[in-house]
């Protein structure tokens, strides 16, 4: 591994933690059911412009630390995750062409699919009903995905992320 590279590592890195610092962030009981999934919109964002380096395996690691943060069923979020970073890999080609709001929109179906992979978790496991509205963390992703997309693009150009 080449310098320029190690130095690319550490921008990815440093992407995810600032997400998952927004994932965890104390907001008010009002706010909590909009919060958007920061995690997986990084991780959506990687898969897409580096999908050689950022993809499955990443997925289900940055799910496993979300878990221990979040205090839920230990891989929940890396199922939903890896499943996220298994299909934004598949597609990344098409990503790609799409513009802004066609993205957004396959963001929320990828967002929205791993919320219902979560109920269905919690179900299965007979855990309580939840109570939080399923489909707004995708609809605020949906909203920020193209300004989390410019931010993304511009520090891997900035950085030299390859």
């Amino acid at each position: 591994m080449n310098v320029e590279q190690h130095h690319s590592t550490w921008v990815i890195i440093l992407s995810f933690f600032i997400s998952f610092i927004l994932a965890i962030m104390p907001l008010p009981d009002w706010a909590l059911s909009w919060r958007p999934d920061w995690v997986a919109l990084v991780l959506i964002y990687w898969c897409i412009a580096l999908p050689q380096r950022v993809g499955i395996a990443t997925g289900w690691f940055v799910g496993i630390i979300l878990d221990v943060l979040n205090d839920t069923l230990l891989g929940q979020h890396a199922l939903a995750f890896s499943l996220i970073g298994y299909i934004s890999v598949k597609i990344y080609r098409k990503m790609r062409l799409f513009p802004r709001w066609q993205q957004a929109i396959v963001v929320f179906a990828l967002i929205a699919s791993a919320k219902l992979l979560g109920v269905l978790i919690h179900s299965l496991f007979g855990s309580p009903e939840m109570n939080q509205p399923l489909f707004y963390p995708a609809l605020t992703s949906l909203l920020l995905w193209p300004w989390l997309f410019i931010i993304l693009r511009d520090m891997r150009r900035t950085y030299r992320v390859s």
